[in-house]
């Protein structure tokens, strides 16, 4: 089990107390110790990891330190990228090019060792892809690590590495970290690149970076890899300083709003709630006004209608590229059912009902900054509307597959909005379960604003400090 975060050991390496391929052989290590049970790493690239901790590193602030990739964006020429399909798994599928992210994880210092586990197309908020299995949440084996980083959670939790890499466009960052007792940062939109084979997928519901145990990590991490990418086709506000000096940094007297109503039908369960209203108790002992705003307005217009339009429409996209990439087009026996589900639902919809998505979702923007104008800094809401799901949460094999999507809703009804909206967001793990199962709460800022959810999660995880609390299974 490793003990530290990213940042300690970039820094024994520093200091020479260890050597980047110790560090690798200990990750190897445990990996294999404990992969066969967590399913969470499913490409290792063991030997290529130590040739690069063997060889020059670039000086950067995590040199040395072991990586995990997602199998589902960032990616390194040559490497398996297998999206959680079986279609290209079959096919030996390897990433044509460098993304321009993963060149700067690369530069940052971080030693790729393996891919992670991740649901078909990263539709569902598990992590349990026919191609692969599912990935076990080390706090309970039984339970959904989240999606669709699930692997890249699962691999942090059970300290196989301290750090990995995860997207998310619907809560693919914060809905793992959450079920897995971590820290996940969604940035704003076009905070990070995607390119250069992507622009803004889904005309901007993405956004990449990591899954990590501690703010500081993710915040060092966040600006070794900020900034446009040539050809990008629009960027994120630039940071008013370096993301690393936020951390410890004092947020001042903040006005949070509280939002823990769901926009769904289904109320959110009570112990997230809880969770959530405890956390506004710590921030007002830090100093902080917490105040709980009307917030039915986001009733008054239509949320989850135009994002099934913008994601079904990704999903009809993927498969048609896919489709050319593989050699042969994809058809219904070559995905999981919601998968073909979705893609058919994209392929039924108009461009004109597209661009009328992407505007009611343009109404919803304006109407949360008008929030933030009104005085309000930060949101606080539950980052789920439900503890981690038992595995078998999201089966989609029955005869409506999209039964299986609407029982995402309450896993994503408090993180999805915020993709919409392209304001970043941050799961901090800060509530536990009486079963020990870990509860995260999220906070968001208006747009560009990161500076303001790294300083108050820094407080936070200073006053309410979860760097011991680990899976009894580690």
């Amino acid at each position: 089990m490793s003990a530290h975060d990213a940042t300690a050991e970039a820094e024994l390496v520093r200091r020479g107390e260890a050597t980047p391929a110790e560090l690798a052989e200990a990750a190897i290590a445990r990996i294999e110790a404990s992969n066969e049970e967590i399913n969470a790493v499913i490409h290792p690239l063991f030997e290529e990891g130590l040739e690069t901790a063997r060889g020059p590193i670039p000086d950067g602030p995590f040199k040395g330190v072991p990586f995990l990739l997602k199998d589902l964006g960032a990616a390194f020429a040559g490497q398996p990228l297998h999206l959680g399909m079986s279609y290209l798994k079959q096919r030996d599928f390897r990433a044509p090019v460098d993304t321009f992210l993963a060149q700067r994880f690369r530069n940052a210092g971080l030693v790729t060792i393996g891919k992670t586990n991740a649901p078909e197309l990263g539709i569902l908020p598990t992590t349990e892809p026919r191609a692969y299995g599912p990935s076990r949440n080390p706090w309970d084996t039984t339970r959904s690590t989240g999606g669709s980083s699930g692997g890249s959670a699962a691999a942090v939790a059970s300290g196989m590495v301290s750090i990995a890499h995860a997207n998310d466009g619907g809560g693919s960052i914060r809905i793992p970290a959450s079920n897995c007792g971590l820290v996940g940062l969604k940035p704003s939109r076009q905070r990070t690149s995607e390119g250069p084979l992507v622009g803004d997928f889904m005309s901007g519901l993405t956004a990449e970076l990591c899954v990590s145990r501690s703010v500081r990590d993710t915040a060092a991490l966040l600006e070794a890899v900020h900034g446009p990418a040539p050809g990008d086709p629009y960027v994120a506000p630039p940071p008013l300083r370096p993301y690393t000096e936020e951390v410890g940094a004092d947020p001042g007297k903040l006005r949070i709003a509280l939002w823990t109503e769901t926009i769904i039908e289904q109320d959110a369960d009570p112990e997230v709630v809880g969770a959530t209203r405890n956390a506004a108790k710590t921030l007002e002992g830090l100093g902080h006004a917490v105040e709980e705003p009307d917030m039915d307005v986001l009733r008054s217009i239509p949320i989850i209608e135009p994002f099934l339009v913008r994601w079904a429409a990704g999903q009809a996209q993927a498969l048609d590229q896919l489709g050319v990439v593989g050699g042969q087009p994809i058809g219904r026996e070559d995905v999981e059912p919601l998968t073909w589900a979705l893609a058919e639902i994209g392929r039924k919809h108009t461009a004109g009902e597209y661009l009328e998505a992407v505007g009611q979702h343009q109404i919803m923007s304006r109407i949360l900054a008008g929030v933030h104008e009104s005085g309000f800094d930060l949101l606080l809401t539950p980052t789920m509307g439900e503890p981690p799901p038992p595995l078998g949460s999201f089966d989609d094999s029955g005869p409506d597959p999209m039964a299986a999507f609407e029982r995402a809703f309450i896993s994503g009804c408090f993180t999805a909005a915020f993709n919409a909206t392209g304001q970043p967001a941050i799961s901090l793990p800060l509530h536990q379960t009486e079963a020990g199962l870990p509860v995260g709460v999220q906070l968001v800022a208006p747009l560009g604003r990161e500076d303001l959810l790294l300083r108050t999660a820094a407080q936070l995880e200073q006053a309410v400090p979860w760097a011991d609390r680990i899976p009894s299974s580690r």
